[in-house]
């Protein structure tokens, strides 16, 4: 995402914690030549429709004919405070693709959040208003909604993330610093099931990362293999120098068909929530608590309401010193998830988040008092 100030004369440029500076792909191209009829020999070049374009070179071309069209141009205003020069307005601008022929846009939250106005752009022939239907900041997702003739809409396809490898080919399209629209970068999918905290304090799991060069303005747009089927929605990068570093985030496509559904239907992602708080067992924590297991959930607080305390889990009954940390103990210890072991709390809100939805009932495989039990949740909305 690329923001500019527009009270007083400071110039920013944002993404969801990076930049990026501009990065060049280069196509190889080779024209053939053949004499032209004539007494002279003087030869005469062919038409363009006839160079000769190596096999990759023709894949590219088609990503970007077929999923060009799809990716429009955002730009936004929000209102800012400063002491000295007041309330002034901010533009921000970056990218997003067609969903469908309803109007329905989608691009990164952090493209869009706190935004008084939106317009996005179809190209130089038309730019309209755009309203927020839903977002998800715990995915960094939002939708937007235009009305302009469906004839102008060109959904793209959705492929599957699940299937990636690291290897394959990752082709991005947006529009670097606000200003290059639809312009292309090519890589490979660089790692599968990343982690990455953006400046916001929000943590984002199971990233796609890339190599294919993600510029300030390129948040939201789609990240594409080589048949143009969106595989991610580029979002942030890393780089300490404030350069391209070739180390880019996209937000895996599986993770759009589970949450937008749900933003254009309620306006919101309902996150599944379980209700409780506890500690990783690690094989030291299980030897100084001389616990019966060395992985899983020590259930220290149960919240009072919530979809664990309905079906009875226990929290904790006491509570030991261990150097400097205050340990709550004697509590019920999960130790699977309808039937999948658990490592630790954060692969329990993994689990959750990624294999579960709001009113699905899962059974947890508990230790209380060291004898084994199953007990079954019902899930509900994570509180706002």
């Amino acid at each position: 995402m690329v923001r500019k100030l527009l009270g007083p004369v400071i110039l920013a440029i944002l993404t969801a914690g990076c930049t990026l500076a501009p990065a060049l792909v280069g196509v190889r191209e080779v024209v053939s030549f053949t004499p032209a009829p004539t007494p002279t020999n003087t030869p005469t070049p062919v038409s363009a429709s006839s160079v000769d374009l190596e096999p990759g070179e023709q894949i590219i071309i088609n990503v970007y004919k077929k999923a060009a069209p799809s990716v429009v141009n955002i730009k936004t205003q929000v209102l800012q405070w400063d002491f000295f020069f007041g309330v002034y307005p901010e533009e921000g601008a970056g990218s997003g693709f067609v969903y469908d022929k309803e109007g329905h846009i989608v691009t990164n939250y952090h493209v869009v959040e706190g935004a008084q106005s939106i317009e996005v752009s179809f190209g130089e022939d038309l730019s309209v208003p755009a309203e927020v239907v839903g977002t998800d900041p715990l995915n960094d997702l939002a939708v937007l909604k235009v009305d302009v003739p469906p004839d102008k809409l060109v959904p793209v396809e959705l492929g599957d993330s699940s299937t990636l490898q690291v290897g394959q080919w990752a082709i991005a399209i947006g529009n670097p610093f606000g200003r290059f629209e639809r312009t292309l970068t090519v890589g490979v999918v660089s790692a599968l099931n990343r982690t990455l905290e953006l400046e916001s304090g929000r943590i984002i799991r199971n990233l796609i990362q890339t190599d294919a060069a993600i510029n300030p303005g390129n948040s939201g747009g789609p990240l594409l293999d080589s048949k143009g089927r969106v595989i991610g929605v580029n979002t942030a990068i890393v780089s300490p120098s404030r350069a391209s570093a070739g180390v880019g985030f996209a937000i895996p496509v599986n993770v759009l068909k589970r949450v937008v559904p749900e933003l254009i239907a309620y306006g919101r992602y309902r996150h599944p929530w379980l209700g409780v708080v506890g500690y990783t067992i690690t094989p030291t924590l299980a030897r100084r608590l001389n616990l019966p297991v060395d992985q899983g959930v020590l259930v220290a607080q149960v919240y009072r309401g919530s979809p664990a305390h309905k079906a009875g889990i226990r929290g904790a009954k006491d509570q030991v010193v261990i150097g400097s940390r205050i340990i709550l103990v004697g509590g019920d210890i999960i130790t699977a998830i309808d039937n999948t072991p658990i490592k630790g709390i954060d692969f329990l809100n993994a689990y959750l988040e990624d294999n579960t939805q709001v009113g699905q009932t899962v059974e947890l495989s508990i230790l209380r008092d060291g004898k084994p039990l199953k007990v079954k949740v019902v899930l509900e909305e994570e509180p706002q």
